[in-house]
């Protein structure tokens, strides 16, 4: 009984791409592990943006010291 967490940030990802997720990992256990679907959870979390970070940064800050500056 797998069960499967994404976690993304909370930036408009719409239903139908949840969806897609949804089917596309369910679909991914049971071709490479032979999970049964019937058994398989998915959970979809959205984070708000302010709570997610990487590289030791707010992702906002982090995003934009990756940016090219501006000429």
């Amino acid at each position: 009984m797998p069960y499967v967490n994404i976690q993304v940030t909370r930036e408009g990802v719409t239903r139908e791409q949840k969806a897609h997720l949804i089917d596309g990992v369910t679909t991914l256990l049971a071709e490479v592990l032979g999970k049964d679907p019937n058994t398989t959870f998915v959970v979809i979390e959205e984070v708000a943006l302010e709570n997610w970070g990487v590289g030791g940064l707010p992702v906002e800050a982090y995003r934009a010291r990756k940016r090219p500056a501006a000429t």
